[in-house]
C-alpha cells in the first residue's frame, strides 16, 4: 500500500471527512481516500497544546505530526470567543467547565455566565486556525477563519458539537447545530481556515 501523502493531526474522524471533501478534485493525481490520513492511521501520538493563542496550538500540532510520520501534515485549533468575555473561552473552550471534551458541561456554564445579557450584547465567533508543516521544516504555513454570530439563550439543534447548538451565524435564525454538514462546512470558521489554507496544500503536494 503507497505511504500517505498528507496527515491531519487530529484523531477525529469528521474533521478528516472535511478535509478530504475540501481536497477533492483540487490536486492532480491526489486519491483523498487512500492518500489523506489522520494521525491515528500513522501512529502519531497526541501532542499536548501548551501555547497560548490558536495559531499557535495549530503550528506545535503540525510540526510535531509531521516531524513524527515524515509526512506533509495539516493541524488545526479552534474554539469560541466571546465579546462580553473578553475573548473567553478560548483556547480553553473545550475544557472551559473544567474537564475536557464535556460539550453539555461547557454549554451549562457559559449559558449561566451569559444569563443577565442582553441580546444585543451576545456576538460572538467561532475561531480557526489552520497549520500545514513539512517534515524537514521548510514548510511553516498557518492561516485562519472566523464565523461570526449571537449567542442563544438555550441550545437548538441536534448536528454538529461543541459550541454548535447555541451560536446563530449572523444573518440567519438557526444554530449551527440546525444545519446540514454542507450548509455548515459553507461558512464555518474550519472551512474557511482550511479553503484558506488549501492553495499552500496544492502547490506543496503539485
Amino acid at each position: 500500500m503507497p505511504a500517505p501523502k498528507l496527515v491531519l493531526a487530529t484523531h477525529n474522524q469528521g474533521k478528516l471527512r472535511e478535509l478530504r471533501e475540501l481536497l477533492r478534485g483540487q490536486v492532480p493525481g491526489l486519491d483523498v481516500d487512500t492518500d489523506v490520513v489522520d494521525a491515528g492511521a500513522l501512529h502519531a501520538p497526541d501532542v499536548a497544546e501548551t501555547a497560548v493563542t490558536f495559531a499557535g496550538n495549530s503550528r506545535l500540532k503540525a510540526q510535531a505530526v509531521a516531524r513524527f510520520t515524515g509526512v506533509l501534515a495539516i493541524a488545526d485549533d479552534s474554539g469560541l470567543a466571546v465579546d462580553v468575555l473578553g475573548g473567553a473561552p478560548g483556547i480553553f473552550s473545550a475544557r472551559w467547565a473544567g474537564t475536557h471534551g464535556d460539550d453539555a458541561a461547557n454549554l451549562k456554564l457559559l449559558l449561566a455566565q451569559l444569563s443577565d445579557i442582553a441580546p444585543e450584547y451576545r456576538g460572538a465567533r467561532f475561531v480557526c486556525a489552520a497549520a500545514l508543516a513539512s517534515p524537514d521544516g521548510t514548510l511553516d504555513v498557518v492561516e485562519e477563519g472566523t464565523l461570526e454570530g449571537t449567542l442563544l439563550a438555550a441550545p437548538r439543534g441536534e448536528g454538529g458539537f461543541g459550541y454548535d447548538p447555541i451560536l446563530a451565524p449572523m444573518g440567519l435564525e438557526v444554530s449551527c447545530a440546525e444545519l446540514s454538514s454542507a450548509e455548515k462546512n459553507a461558512i464555518s470558521h474550519r472551512g474557511n481556515a482550511f479553503r484558506a489554507l488549501l492553495p499552500h496544500i496544492v502547490k506543496a503536494l503539485s
